[in-house]
């Protein structure tokens, strides 16, 4: 769902490690970086449908049906890049074109939904949060495209923006559940979004779930588990999404406190240390 993210967190969604030569191969760069596949791009402009589709329906008060549609927004922008890579289609025309499309589908469609939906009553403490998060998407955005492209580790630097958007939209779902239909106000969502914001510009490591580690887990107790999950998602979706995302969320400050606490236990005691 997070595939605005590549295989290699340093390549972009529509390219592979490799993909984009700094070099002339069989084309000139120039050739490469104009190339237009329509296939691909048209999974990326479905999702920029879905995003302002989100908009139009926020300024109706229509606030579960925008959620939705940023949803459908995410399942576009994971299938375009796998297209792009399954048919080689890949170019750096589709490169520039996602990243403009995450920018108003996981950027602007969240924030301008989350103010009308929760931020307005707050003046210009709740203006100045929705911008907050459309700038830091912005510049996750470009941080994540301007990242070293040899980097070994596959996991995301930084909660990922439509991981984001996603835990603004099912905190949507989650209150239409309750039975909160129009605007709601609440100092917590207020602070959600500020939260969002930060750890999109984090250090914090997030799991990309692309390339699990086999060695530690068994291929058909994970298929198991995500079965089950399915099955749960399908019973109560707006439950269950609410809840996995507010796990995913605290996944990255949680694994960074986990590895703090492994490395003060790994720490020796020094003579000066010791009790006298």
């Amino acid at each position: 769902m997070f595939d605005n993210q590549p295989e290699d967190p340093a390549a972009h969604p529509d390219a592979i490690a490799g993909e984009i030569p700094t070099t002339m191969d069989t084309d000139s760069p120039q050739e490469i970086s104009t190339k237009f596949y329509p296939l691909p791009c048209m999974f990326t402009l479905a999702s920029l449908f879905c995003g302002f589709y989100s908009m139009v329906y926020a300024v109706k008060g229509e606030f579960y049906i925008a959620a939705i549609a940023i949803l459908i927004a995410a399942i576009f922008d994971a299938l375009d890049g796998r297209v792009a890579r399954m048919t080689r289609t890949t170019s750096q025309f589709g490169v520039e074109l996602d990243s403009l499309c995450d920018m108003v589908s996981f950027g602007v469609a969240p924030g301008f939904l989350a103010y009308l939906w929760a931020l307005e009553p707050y003046g210009r403490y709740g203006w100045l949060a929705a911008f907050l998060y459309v700038a830091m998407t912005s510049l996750r955005l470009a941080r994540f495209n301007s990242q070293n492209v040899k980097s070994a580790s596959k996991d995301f630097m930084g909660l990922p923006c439509p991981a984001a958007a996603a835990m603004i939209v099912t905190s949507v779902m989650f209150t239409h559940y309750l039975g909160i239909t129009g605007e709601v106000k609440h100092i917590s969502l207020l602070l959600l979004v500020y939260l969002l914001s930060y750890l999109m510009v984090s250090t914090h490591r997030y799991l990309s779930f692309k390339s699990p580690n086999q060695g530690k887990f068994k291929t058909f107790q994970v298929l198991v588990a995500m079965l089950l999950v399915a099955i749960l998602i399908v019973a109560e979706p707006d439950i269950m999404l609410f809840a996995l995302f507010a796990l995913y969320i605290l996944s990255g400050p949680g694994m960074a406190i986990y590895a703090r606490l492994r490395g003060l236990k790994k720490t020796p005691l020094t003579p000066k240390s010791l009790p006298s």
